[in-house]
Order: C-alpha cells, then structure tokens, then sequence
C-alpha cells in the first residue's frame, strides 16, 4: 500500500456490503458467530423509522477494512423537529488501526451528512472514545445522572459490586407485558398527546418508534402499566446481568399527562420485578420519591456535534430518557 493514506477509498456504503460489514464488525466488535447480530443489525439500521442509517466504509482493494455508521433520529423543540443522528456503530479491522481510518471515515460523513440537512450529531461515548471525538469537533454537553433503588436490603451488596459492563442480550422474565402487545393499543396515541409542550429537545415518539425501539425480542424489553390500564401510562425497562448482579434499567417513563402519581406507580412497579437485585433510570424527583438515590460519576456522557450552523443546548436543554442514550 501507497500513499498517504496508504491507498485506502472512503465510500459509501451499500447493501452489497452488508455481509463483509458483518464480519468486520464480528472481527473488530466480537460479535462473533451468534446469528442474533444479523437480525440485530437489520433492525437497528434498516428498520428505525426515522430511516436508514447512512454507513462508510474504508475499502483496501475489493477488502473492507473500516466502517462508520449513524442511526437517524428526530428530536422536537420549541423551533419545530430537529434532524439528527446518533453516532454508533463502527469498526476498524485489526490489521489496520492506529492509520486514522475512524477519523477519515468520520469527516467524510459530516460532511455529506452536513450537505444531505442533518442537524445534529450526538451520543454517549466511553472514557476510550471519547476524546477523539472531542478532537473531531464534537462538544461535551455534560454527564447525564443516573438513580437507583435495590430492591431489598440483602441486594445492595451486589448493586455496590456490579463495576463490570452490562451484558448485551437481556435475560428472559415474564414480568409485565411484551411492548408489541402494548404498542398496538391506539390509546397509545392518545397517551402521547397528553404529554406536556416540549421545553427541550425530546425524541419525536410516535407509536410506531416505540414500537420499532422496545419491540426487537432479543433485547428482551418489557413494559409495566402505571394503573390499571394502558390509557394510564408505562415504563419499558429491561434485565441484564452486571456482574454478579441482575440489573433493571428503566429506558421510558410515560403516564398520562406527566402525572407524578402515575410515574412513580410505575417505577414501583419495575422495582417489584421477581429476581431484579436493584433498578437504576435517569434521576429526577420522581425516581426520589420512590426511594432511589443518585450514583455519582455513573451515568452516560452526552457529546453533540452541530452541522449546518446549528448550536448545541446545554444538558439542562435536553429532554432525554434513558431509551435515549443507552447502548443497543
């Protein structure tokens, strides 16, 4: 190889890619052989209803060795929706890092993401990646808290040992209801509609995104009612294994016209999930009052990148919930 970029295309890339996407990311990511990753990976990126997620691909020869994708997503605000997407998955094949294929991949999308009216960037990078984003020109907006409850005396040892990351796959339980059962209900629509005006940037929820974001079954969401029917309101969480401990984090929080009452039946409900040892959600009044208390220093970072002249609001001017921002 040749050059000063040792002869490597950037492109974009198609659907003809997807199977050596596939073993890239199996290569860089282990993802390894489990066929789950597949399906995965269709319905995160082919299926989001905000569309398809524009991808890249650094290409030696006919070999690709580098890939960058971004999921699309619409915010609503005071202004009216907001175009963006959320950096995520990306891949650079071992044989070939340390060249600067993530950087170059990277401002290639910008800068046709840029031209093709998207807003904004944003997502929740690690302590390893996030200083080379930083670099890139993404902004820190600032670290988004996190509470959490155990749900017994005996189980807050476990929550204070669970340092390791959670598991990708979610563990099987039957408390609660399956979310496609749920999202088909048409009162869902109405339960949207109660929700209070927007004061900042909040996902554009419709039913059908709720039902495309939880409904994927090997991430194993479930979904408990606030009251004594759907008209009431939900919270959808799911359980993981960290570490020695069985983890339950509350991804969406939604009741009828906001109502406090409402919101916090439904965290005590996640809390009584059989075999959870403790429950963490975004913190917040609410998740207080029902006995969860804030972990310092533990919740995702939220980084953003304006395009097109846009500028970044500060955390207080985001609406997110933990749906938002986790990993899948």
């Amino acid at each position: 190889m040749s050059g000063p970029h040792n002869g490597l295309r950037i492109r974009r890339s198609t659907a003809d890619d997807e199977t050596a996407i596939l073993a890239l990311l199996g290569d860089s990511l282990g993802w390894g052989s489990d066929e789950r990753f597949a399906s995965f990976f269709d319905w995160k990126h082919e299926k989001n209803p905000f569309g398809a997620s524009p991808g890249w691909v650094a290409v030696d020869g006919d070999r690709i060795v580098g890939f960058r994708t971004f999921m699309r997503w619409e915010f609503e605000g005071p202004n009216g929706v907001v175009r963006a997407v959320r950096a995520v998955d990306t891949a650079t094949h071992p044989d070939y890092q340390r060249r600067g294929i993530f950087a170059r991949l990277t401002r290639r999308a910008l800068d046709e993401l840029t031209a093709e009216g998207v807003q904004l960037v944003f997502n929740t990078p690690n302590q390893r990646s996030g200083p080379g984003y930083l670099k890139l020109g993404w902004l820190s907006v600032g670290r988004l808290a996190v509470a959490a409850r155990p749900t017994s005396p005996s189980t807050l040892v476990r929550m204070a040992r669970a340092r390791q990351p959670a598991q990708r796959w979610s563990l099987p339980i039957d408390h609660g209801l399956a979310p496609a059962e749920v999202m088909s209900h048409p009162g869902v629509t109405d339960l949207l509609g109660s929700q209070p005006l927007v004061t900042g940037l909040r996902t554009c929820r419709t039913r059908r995104f709720l039902a495309w974001r939880y409904g994927f079954d090997p991430l194993g969401y479930r979904v408990v009612l606030a009251g004594r029917d759907i008209d009431d309101g939900f919270a959808i969480f799911r359980v993981r294994r960290r570490g020695g401990a069985a983890e339950a984090s509350v991804s969406e929080t939604i009741v009828a016209d906001d109502a406090p009452k409402l919101r916090r039946s439904a965290l005590r409900r996640v809390v009584a999930t059989p075999g959870v040892d403790y429950v963490v959600t975004l913190d917040g009044p609410h998740p207080r009052r029902c006995g969860f208390f804030p972990v310092p220093g533990q919740g995702p970072n939220l980084v953003a990148r304006p395009l097109a002249g846009e500028t970044v609001l500060p955390l207080g001017g985001w609406n997110l919930s933990l749906g938002d921002v986790e990993l899948f």
